[in-house]
């Protein structure tokens, strides 16, 4: 990826999860570089609270002890956590 920065960030695998995210505070305070997308979708919290909209993705490449994997993670608002890692 161009601009390529190393981070360490604290991530939740979460199985419920149905996109990887990443919060939107850590996007604006690293600098980390998103794209628009071409559609918006809804998200919503654990406790079916809505949270907003996602209209923009950061392209990430992530390592877990060795394994590499390039992703979009959706930016939203995550309330202190860095990442949640969609499982399914």
């Amino acid at each position: 990826m161009k601009n390529s920065k190393k981070l360490k960030v604290k991530a939740l695998v979460d199985s419920g999860c149905t996109h990887t995210g990443i919060d939107e505070q850590l996007v604006k305070n690293k600098r980390i570089q998103t794209k628009k997308i071409d559609f918006s979708f809804e998200v919503f919290n654990a406790d079916e609270t809505k949270n907003r909209e996602v209209t923009k993705v950061a392209p990430l490449e992530i390592e877990i002890n060795g394994y590499k994997k390039t992703l979009e993670a959706a930016v939203t608002d995550l309330d202190g956590m860095d990442m949640f890692l969609g499982h399914d």
